[in-house]
């Protein structure tokens, strides 16, 4: 009688874990934070944070640079656009990594990743725009300010509030510095008040405004047209645009005036050429380093 009672308690202590393995194994894997779709050269990168407002939290960003740079010189890939689940596009970085139960090094980190993004995405050799669908702000207005083309819903609205909370928008400010006039870009940091997107669109911050049921159509529309044109001068053109925004006048066009003599170079720059005098469509080598 002892001894059953001894095995009894033994398969019940052992049933426990046996049973919340089970459930572990069973339970659905999280979401991903980041979804990554791509056809016909347009990829699209969504952040899948919604419950979070697509907050830049440290995995967001390693996530959202990964698939940034995922096989980044197929001919395949043409377009890069950045979309978002839920009504926030992406409310900044996320505040709960940048409290005191994280240490100087991790708030380092998190900030030197989120400029490693910002900057990646004007040196990739495709074209990325952002597709916002309601708020940005702090940085996920840096975000969007840091993409080449920027198509907003009329919904959508773009402020750095860090000001409100003792956090000044510093590294947001250097992308908003870029695309915004002086003036504009020191109000909103200095007031945290938000731009609705039409007043985006008068300072330059997005490149167009559609009601919200013509936003996809719109960038859709748009990447389809870049598809259309080679990808060796797309690459070439929009390094070349970056770096002379960086100059003086005079070194800006000695800068762009060898550029478009390496232009010429390109198969693609000749194929061009040729076609626009035979009236006919040119056919893209879709290389970037093929020379005629």
């Amino acid at each position: 009688m002892a001894a059953a009672a001894r095995l009894w308690r033994l398969r019940r202590r052992l049933a426990g874990p046996v049973a919340a393995a089970r459930s572990s194994s069973s339970a659905a894997p999280p979401e991903k934070l980041t979804l990554r779709r791509q056809a016909e050269g347009v990829r699209n990168i969504v952040l899948n944070n919604p419950k979070r407002r697509n907050a830049l939290s440290l995995s967001m960003l390693q996530a959202l640079k990964e698939d940034l740079l995922h096989d980044t010189k197929s001919k395949e890939l043409r377009v890069i656009i950045i979309s978002a689940e839920g009504p926030v596009f992406c409310s900044g970085h996320d505040l709960k990594e940048l409290t005191t139960e994280d240490d100087v090094k991790h708030h380092s980190q998190v900030f030197a990743v989120c400029a490693e993004v910002m900057t990646l995405i004007q040196k990739l050799p495709v074209p990325v725009i952002a597709q916002v669908n309601g708020l940005a702000t702090a940085a996920g207005c840096q975000l969007v300010a840091s993409c080449d083309i920027a198509v907003a819903s009329e919904k959508s609205q773009f402020a750095t509030p860090g000001v409100n909370i003792g956090l000044f928008c510093s590294t947001p400010a250097v992308a908003l510095g870029r695309s915004l006039p002086r003036k504009v870009a020191l109000e909103m940091l200095f007031t945290g008040e938000p731009l609705s997107a039409h007043e985006a669109l008068m300072h330059g911050l997005v490149s167009k405004v559609v009601p919200e049921d013509k936003l996809e159509e719109e960038t859709m529309r748009i990447s389809r047209k870049i598809c259309e044109s080679s990808k060796s001068v797309l690459a070439l053109g929009k390094a070349t645009f970056y770096r002379q925004m960086a100059q003086d006048l005079d070194t800006a066009y000695k800068i762009t005036s060898q550029v478009m003599v390496d232009n010429l170079t390109l198969r693609d720059g000749q194929e061009g050429i040729e076609a626009f005098i035979q009236k006919r469509k040119p056919v893209w080598s879709h290389s970037q380093d093929e020379k005629k």
